[in-house]
């Protein structure tokens, strides 16, 4: 989708601060940071949301969430853990319609989040 912002990050139209990216999944640091560690992660085929995954994306979601304890150890917080969140919809806070992840650590996490 052209005017996805993040298909544009994807397509290198529009440039991202890269830690991670395959023919399949591109992660990169938010650019309003919520945590000492705060990275996107999306597949770089475009899903709207959670709510709009099908059966057919099942093998595309399997392989993100593989790569996902790669990503958090090269970022530095795989042993003491963070935090892995999809807003969804309106309520959600979802405010790009492409399905994303926010990976936070680097610091203790409050909860509940919101």
């Amino acid at each position: 989708m052209s005017s996805c912002l993040f298909c544009q990050l994807v397509s290198g139209d529009i440039p991202a601060n890269k830690v991670y990216e395959d023919d399949h999944v591109l992660a990169f640091h938010d650019i309003r940071p919520q945590a000492p560690v705060h990275i996107l992660i999306i597949p770089k085929r475009h899903i709207e949301s959670a709510q709009a995954v099908k059966p057919e994306d099942r093998e595309t979601l399997g392989y993100l969430h593989s790569v996902i304890p790669v990503i958090a150890e090269d970022a530095g917080v795989a042993e003491d853990g963070y935090r892995l969140v999809a807003n969804i919809g309106r309520h959600g806070q979802q405010t790009v319609p492409h399905l994303h992840y926010h990976l936070l650590g680097g610091r203790q996490l409050g909860w509940p989040p919101g």
